[in-house]
């Protein structure tokens, strides 16, 4: 089970934690193996993951960070940017200083990956979750991307929604929209693919209301969401992600509305998210793979250090660039939802 090998590998991340102190793992030395000999590649590499807050999603991707250093016998530790670029350059130039061999960047801003990487002078830079916006910064040997295409998590809602709507004999249909923070790449392809989706699977899906900005936070799509509710005619919510999803399904629920009287997506198949499918409440999500991105991070800095692929040693699929790492997404719907938990 995905979910269950994640709480495994967090598991062995926290107690990581707990043994060297908030924020860094216990030492530069390579843990041994069972067999005696160290565990994998990085010996006595020291690197910095930068985020660029911590959330629900991006705790986890800490965490499989952290297990994966573990693995491979790295020193990591780990900053929280609280979504502040100058923060986060401070962040990296601090890494720098001290001598570290990567930087493991989640960004605020994704126009600012130039910046970054002039930031970090002669350390590896790897990008994680969050694809800089112009990719041609990327550098073979220097600077690489481990993400998950965006484009195709909102067409997996897409999909799921088309086929909901055409089992009822609907081809037109209105959603609302709740979007995540303007100006992410990842907001724009999620929201621009699962229309898509919906088009090219024969569905005519306008808006019932403009989209509502909620920042991927709960509480404000709560209560962005809530006005509209008894007001607008629509079919469907769509969420760029888990959080919001969440916060759609309790402002109806605070209204006296059923919230599996309309379909409500959402992408990340988080904790939450996945217990909403379970309860019927939200009718599907997408599975980004954090503890993927997180240990794809590591592994792909470490790979730059030593002069591999950036995906060697790991089951990942790169661009023709070879400077970009997929990990991919699956959509979790009732049917398989089992399988995350």
């Amino acid at each position: 089970m995905k979910k269950r090998l994640l709480a495994g590998l967090m598991t062995t991340a926290m107690l990581a934690m707990t043994l060297a102190g908030c924020g860094s793992t216990s030492s530069g030395e390579q843990a041994p193996s069972e067999s005696g000999e160290t565990a994998g590649s990085g010996d006595g590499y020291s690197m910095t993951l930068i985020m660029s807050l911590r959330d629900e999603f991006l705790s986890t991707l800490e965490a499989g960070s952290k297990a994966a250093a573990e693995e491979l016998g790295v020193t990591l530790s780990s900053q929280d940017a609280q979504n502040d670029t100058g923060k986060m350059i401070q962040f990296i130039e601090s890494a720098r200083n001290a001598g570290d061999d990567a930087v493991l960047i989640n960004l605020v801003d994704a126009e600012t990956a130039q910046q970054c990487i002039e930031a970090a002078g002669d350390m590896k830079v790897v990008f994680v979750n969050r694809v800089p916006a112009d990719t041609s910064v990327l550098e073979a040997g220097k600077s690489a991307a481990v993400v998950s295409d965006e484009n195709t998590s909102g067409y997996y809602q897409g999909e799921f929604l088309a086929n909901y709507f055409k089992e009822q004999g609907k081809t037109d249909i209105k959603y609302l929209m709740l979007q995540g923070t303007l100006g992410l790449v990842h907001t724009e392809q999620r929201s621009a693919s699962v229309l898509k989706g919906l088009a090219d699977n024969g569905i005519n899906a306008t808006e019932a209301a403009a989209p509502l900005v909620a920042e991927y936070d709960r509480a404000t799509a709560m209560d962005m969401i809530s006005p509209l509710l008894t007001t607008t005619e629509f079919d469907c919510i769509i969420a760029n992600n888990d959080a919001m999803a969440l916060g759609a399904v309790e402002a109806m629920k605070a209204q006296g509305l059923d919230p599996t009287s309309i379909p409500i997506v959402g992408i990340d198949a988080t904790v939450d998210g996945v217990q909403a499918i379970k309860d019927g409440t939200l009718a599907m999500t997408v599975f980004q793979d954090a503890n993927g991105q997180g240990y794809g991070a590591v592994k792909a800095a470490a790979n730059l250090i030593e002069g591999n692929p950036i995906n060697d040693g790991t089951d990942y699929e790169t661009d023709e660039t070879g400077n970009i790492c997929w990990v991919p997404f699956e959509p979790v719907t009732p049917d398989n939802v089992a399988d995350y938990e």
